[in-house]
């Protein structure tokens, strides 16, 4: 299986627990589900509504101020910005407004007719969406086109640890709507296959990237 990332030979394992198969791409370090557990969205979506993504609540609002206190010191001042799979709640773009930065939310469950695509904002911003994509190299590119040039894209999804024997004990790749998995290495090489600047990452699950041309 060639990998979903940088087309590179991929090495397979199974998680004896689930019987799930994988492939781990030495190269660029992307593991994905094998595709039989690549679900369409309506089905994805039985597994959305359970989320409580309550505005009002206190924890949920922490949640996104962690994603701004990292990203928001390392993109300058932006005007404008996008949250790309927003879920139900517009919380993450209500919260970039309080910040001063006009912002538009977009999500292709609940808010499916919000997205503008010839509009370019000079900040996209994605939590928790990645994982879910049956092609993060697709979109990744289509993010990017939707970004000024000197923008940023800023996204959060948990880093897998990168041993095979520890990413079976992770609880991450649990949900059956996670099929893909990402590293720090996994947006270098991205950012090498579109010729922007990966900025940063927080070692855990952030990473900003500056589009640069």
């Amino acid at each position: 299986m060639s990998c979903l990332i940088c087309n590179q030979d991929t090495k397979n394992f199974v998680d004896e627990k689930s019987t799930i198969a994988y492939s781990y791409c030495p190269h660029c370090q992307l593991i994905s589900k094998s595709t039989e557990h690549f679900k369409p969205i309506s089905e994805q979506k039985e597994r959305y509504d359970l989320h409580e993504n309550d505005p009002g609540d206190e924890g949920y609002r922490a949640y996104f101020r962690r994603f701004l206190d990292f990203v928001l010191p390392l993109v300058g001042t932006p005007k404008s910005a996008l949250d790309f799979g927003c879920g139900r709640s517009s919380l993450l773009a209500d919260m970039l407004k309080e910040e001063g930065i006009e912002s538009d939310y977009y999500d292709p469950v609940y808010h499916p007719e919000n997205l503008i695509n010839s509009k370019k904002y000079q900040l996209i911003v994605s939590t928790e969406v990645f994982e879910h994509l049956h092609d993060p190299k697709a979109v990744f590119a289509q993010l990017l086109e939707m970004i000024e040039e000197g923008g940023y894209l800023a996204l959060q999804t948990q880093f897998h640890p990168n041993d095979i024997e520890a990413f079976k004990k992770w609880y991450y790749h649990l949900d059956p709507t996670h099929i893909v998995f990402f590293t720090p290495r996994t947006f270098s090489v991205l950012c090498e296959m579109h010729s922007c600047t990966l900025v940063t990452d927080n070692g855990k699950n952030m990473v900003v990237v500056k589009k640069t041309s």
